[in-house]
């Protein structure tokens, strides 16, 4: 089993947000295995987060950002627990990168939930048009996997993030409440586009 060092700890903290101790800890039960520690503090910063997830939102900012030549613009609410956590310049950077996002990907939606029905069912209407014959069960799981990739299209929370495709922006949110422990919301957006 390797030591522990200080290194590992910071490199894992850097990474994953989480405390020291929490990064030591998961570090030493994984005996020195960076990607199973992570995996560790995943699954312990998972229920912390679902405890905070409960908690009321009523601080935040709302952010712009106007593309270079000043053809797309983006308004973002980003609501959090206190006023303190609103002025960290983590939670700055992250309403910044979330504008970054919209700007370039296009959502129109923050979240599953509110995309409409109807265009769920229109979406389900042409995923199975060209599955006739095909069995029920296949018809359903290629309908499920073609509403994923929908999702994707048009859910900020769902998309890759722009600056590093291997993490969507629902784990990167959940990577922030982890690391400054509060519970946050993307609210609201509206992105705007000359001509459009």
């Amino acid at each position: 089993m390797p030591a522990v060092t200080a290194s590992m700890v910071a490199d894992l903290r850097g990474k994953t947000g989480a405390g020291l101790l929490d990064c030591k800890k998961a570090l030493d039960e994984a005996q020195g295995d960076l990607e199973q520690a992570q995996t560790i503090l995943r699954k312990k910063l998972g229920s912390k987060i679902d405890k905070l997830s409960t908690r009321a939102t009523k601080e935040g900012l709302i952010e712009s950002y106007i593309h270079v030549g000043g053809k797309v613009g983006v308004l973002l609410e980003i609501n959090c627990e206190t006023d303190f956590v609103a002025k960290t310049d983590d939670f700055k950077a992250f309403c910044r990168d979330l504008c970054l996002q919209i700007a370039a990907a296009n959502p129109v939606y923050v979240r599953r939930e509110e995309v409409p029905e109807a265009d769920l069912a229109k979406e389900r209407d042409i995923a199975s048009a060209s599955l006739v014959g095909k069995p029920a069960a296949a018809v359903q799981k290629i309908v499920e996997g073609k509403l994923d990739k929908y999702y994707s299209q048009v859910c900020l929370l769902e998309q890759p993030f722009v600056k590093n495709p291997e993490k969507m922006i629902k784990d990167i949110l959940t990577e922030k409440i982890a690391k400054l422990g509060e519970n946050m919301q993307v609210r609201r957006f509206t992105r705007y586009q000359l001509g459009a």
